[in-house]
């Protein structure tokens, strides 16, 4: 009997250990909202200023997206949550996992449909009973990588700027007597995607054309709106992406890209990597070509303009060298 009694005691304090934990969405003042990503969540939070409280469920580079599965602390918060962003594209595949657990009918935002591309025409998800977006958001939100699709769509800056609308349209619907802030937030926010977006087009002035080695497709919206130019074969970044072997004849012909002179720049995804990724890295330096570090995460203490500026910086001071 003491057995079946501590037993019961764990479980029964487990639970309330779980529910008091999982606060940060629906227990709080302010609109819940629940991102996949800080990415999303600190956007979020630039509209929605004090009217809303943010929770990130990927926060840290420690974390890879692409294989997360969420934990019951996690569809907790989904469950309580006013309004869900998502990336969509198979990428955060992990958020249609919960939405369909709890059943939650909260509105979610997906990235992807705002790239007018393999995710949709422009337009974002704005509810499971929204008919409307409901075409957009079926085609964007497959539960698998979505085959010849970026979904890393957090580096386009005008991608972003449609996302931030998307948050303003649906924070308005749900907060109305907030309209006029979260209108100027947008404002503001828009202003800043247009100071990235001037940044880019000044590195396209100077160096259109010029090619870059990225080892996984993560920075790629970015390098094209500089007006550069990828010349990676995509055997190799698929393979690196997918946490796979590169075929000895790619990773041959990477190496023979690196040692023919005509490469600028060479960017590796920070938060993963392999023998192949070094081998890369380790090339470029000896044939003195600059090597780039981009996360897929927004790092500590960052905003998503400072982490965008700071990359753009650093792709044209590699360019510069």
């Amino acid at each position: 009997m003491p057995s079946r009694l501590a037993a019961f005691v764990l479980v029964a304090t487990t639970a309330v250990a779980l529910t008091g934990c999982a606060t940060t969405a629906g227990d709080s003042e302010g609109i819940a909202i629940v991102a996949s990503t800080n990415v999303y969540g600190q956007i979020a939070k630039e509209i929605g200023g004090d009217s809303v409280t943010v929770t990130s469920i990927i926060d840290s580079p420690a974390q890879d997206p692409h294989s997360y599965e969420v934990s019951a602390r996690d569809e907790l918060r989904i469950s309580r949550a006013d309004l869900l962003i998502a990336n969509g594209g198979g990428y955060d595949a992990y958020m249609d996992a919960a939405v369909e657990a709890t059943g939650t009918e909260a509105p979610m935002i997906t990235a992807v449909a705002s790239t007018g591309s393999a995710g949709g025409e422009g337009t974002v998800s704005g509810g499971h009973d929204d008919d409307e977006h409901a075409d957009d958001h079926d085609h964007a939100d497959d539960h698998d990588h979505v085959e010849g699709f970026n979904e890393h769509v957090w580096y386009d800056p005008h991608t972003i700027a449609h996302v931030a609308e998307a948050i303003t349209d649906e924070l308005t619907d749900l907060d109305p007597d907030q309209a006029t802030a979260y209108s100027a937030n947008l404002d503001a926010f828009l202003a800043q995607i247009g100071r990235l977006e001037d940044a880019l087009a000044a590195i396209d002035a100077e160096h259109a054309g010029e090619e870059t080695f990225v080892t996984e497709p993560v920075p790629v919206y970015l390098v094209e709106a500089a007006g550069l130019v990828t010349v990676t074969p995509d055997a190799f970044s698929e393979a690196v992406e997918e946490g796979q072997d590169v075929p000895p004849a790619t990773l041959l012909e990477a190496m023979r890209l690196l040692d023919s002179g005509s490469i600028s720049v060479v960017i590796v995804n920070a938060q993963t990597g392999g023998a192949e990724t070094t081998a890369v890295s380790d090339e470029a330096d000896a044939q003195g070509i600059p090597v780039l570090e981009f996360t897929e995460t927004l790092p500590e203490g960052e905003t998503y303009f400072s982490w965008m500026q700071q990359n753009i910086d650093a792709l044209a001071t590699a360019l510069a060298a």
